[in-house]
């Protein structure tokens, strides 16, 4: 049934579970077999392959929720050479229907409960299919008994189109990137091998399926394990211990703030009785790892992938604390001054590890080896903006010790220039989360009246807490690492951290709306180390500063 080496395609993935018996899918109270999603698959190629116009690219846009159809049509579409590019639900009119048309899928899958976003929506040459409608029940059933291997559209190999999963940038359309069977058959045997996934482990997929992550790093590895997978509709943080007590989920992935809501949830005594093994992801930081190592027993793994393949990092046990890992062997990950392509010099740390020379050792991550790029869909500007001169550019930010370990610093459009020193969201923010009164913490820059950038923070509180300026200015002056430059100048406390579809924290919106938002906000006037109101006078004598200089048009309204 195909091969599990190198050169393994997703296809031989799914053909390797026909016939297993085993419970394979569970979503809500429905339990499918190994076998029976194989089948599943092998019945949707078979009508994907009747539906599809002949000429057309072998593509399919689904705008599902983490429901079954999902699984199913990503192995269809392994099965049949063909690709899947998962819709985002938050995408509204125009830009919902420019993210469908610029796929050139022929076919949406979608359910009754997202054909609202559909209404009125102009989608010429793209036929909608509902899943959870009589009409697709009906079509399906004259293709029950198909086999794997029997209808295709396209080539099947390491080189065909499985995927393109748009990116979220922060500026401009999000940009589809593509991946092969190949790549991703390859990163869920590597994966698989990487965390030893067994074929009885259950893997919890809560984050949404049309990113990059769930299908990449979830579902995947347990793919090539032949482990199964559990199926949560929409992340919910308060349904999340019961559902992987339920399913005996051993594994589980997790972006943006996921992390931060299971922790905001309330404490019990009994949160350690679960059977996870491991959870991987980004953006949890070291300080809310440990808190959910001690409050559910369970490891938290930080790793790092460019979405679009072009570099990796790898942890290894000896890892130093606030590291993700060394290069991935076979990439040759360098951490440059993008202005001048040059090699930044290692990180040098100070007593209790503050970074003394971000000014200089922080740069761009680039991979000056081999990758896996497979480049945007019929976007040529996109792809040679990330391959210049023959290098990949992450587009983030790192720093490098004396011993090659790989510290994460933020996006390229998270830095911020502080009376001339280049700073990193991402550090300010992993000292602000050691705050125990603190939630979730963004870190951004807002223009300063002269020159440069003052450093703004978004807060949201844990439950029951009240902030006291006193104690945060107290927590402010304990932490060695937290160099003068760094200390947020505005302080905003939000009921809850925006956040976008895939839980990352909406920066676009709070650099926005700066210092002129509808809730609370607390400042430091000019040197002095106490936070005050930031008063409607405030912000008029402050709006005049920016006048005076010419500096108001930087400002996000």
């Amino acid at each position: 049934m195909g091969t599990q080496g190198a050169d393994a395609t997703v296809a031989d993935l799914v053909q390797a579970r026909w016939a297993d018996h085993r419970p394979g899918l569970w979503f809500e109270d429905e339990v499918y077999s190994h076998h029976q999603v194989a089948a599943a698959a092998a019945a949707r190629a078979a009508l994907l392959a009747d539906l599809m116009p002949r000429g057309a690219e072998p593509h399919m846009a689904v705008l599902l929720d983490n429901t079954p159809e999902f699984p199913r049509w990503l192995s269809a579409a392994a099965l049949a050479g063909a690709a899947v590019a998962g819709i985002n639900p938050t995408r509204r009119g125009a830009e919902l229907a420019r993210d469908i048309l610029h796929t050139e899928a022929r076919i949406l899958l979608t359910e009754r409960s997202q054909l609202p976003l559909l209404a009125g929506l102009e989608l010429p040459g793209v036929r909608i299919l509902v899943s959870d409608a009589e009409e697709y029940a009906e079509l399906l059933a004259a293709y029950e008994g198909a086999k794997p291997g029997e209808h295709t559209v396209g080539e099947v190999g390491p080189r065909s189109r499985i995927l393109l999963y748009f990116t979220s940038g922060s500026t401009g359309a999000p940009k589809a990137a593509i991946c092969t069977q190949g790549r991703l058959a390859g990163a869920g045997q590597s994966l698989r091998r990487f965390f030893d996934v067994r074929p009885d482990d259950v893997h919890y997929i809560c984050m949404p399926m049309f990113h990059g992550n769930a299908v990449i790093a979830d579902w995947a590895p347990a793919l090539a394990a032949g482990a199964g997978v559990a199926l949560r509709r929409r992340f919910s943080a308060s349904a999340f211990l019961s559902d992987v007590r339920k399913y005996r989920a051993t594994y589980f992935t997790y972006v943006g703030r996921a992390v931060q809501y299971l922790l905001a949830t309330e404490p019990a005594d009994d949160d350690r009785d679960n059977p996870l093994r491991v959870g991987f992801g980004t953006e949890a930081g070291a300080v809310d790892a440990g808190r959910f190592a001690d409050r559910f027993g369970v490891r938290l793994v930080e790793g790092y992938g460019s979405s679009e393949g072009g570099a990796s990092i790898q942890r290894t046990a000896d890892t130093p604390p606030g590291a993700i890992g060394r290069a991935t062997p076979g990439d040759d990950l360098a951490v440059v001054d993008p202005a001048t392509r040059t090699v930044c010099p290692p990180a040098r740390f100070g007593p209790g590890g503050r970074l003394l020379n971000g000014d200089t050792a922080i740069g761009e991550l680039v991979n000056r080896g081999r990758n896996v790029f497979e480049g945007y869909w019929r976007n040529p500007s996109a792809d040679a903006a990330r391959v210049r001169d023959g290098w990949y550019w992450t587009g983030d930010l790192f720093y490098r010790d004396e011993a090659g370990f790989l510290y994460f610093a933020g996006r390229t459009d998270d830095r911020l220039r502080v009376d001339s020193e280049n700073l990193a969201a991402a550090m300010i923010e992993n000292i602000l989360a050691r705050w125990s009164d603190a939630s979730a913490v963004a870190v951004y820059a807002v223009p300063d009246p002269v020159a440069g950038d003052q450093v703004m923070a978004s807060v949201a509180l844990r439950d029951g807490a009240a902030f006291d300026p006193s104690a945060f200015s107290s927590f402010l002056a304990s932490q060695s690492d937290l160099g003068p430059k760094m200390l947020p100048t505005y302080l905003r406390i939000v009921p809850r951290m925006p956040v976008t579809a895939t839980n990352k924290v909406h920066r676009v919106g709070l650099r926005r709306d700066g210092f002129q938002c509808a809730d609370p906000v607390w400042w430091r006037a000019g040197t002095s180390p106490e936070y005050r109101p930031f008063s409607p006078a405030d912000l008029t004598e402050l709006l005049e500063r920016y006048r005076e200089q010419g500096r108001e048009d930087l400002l996000g309204r």
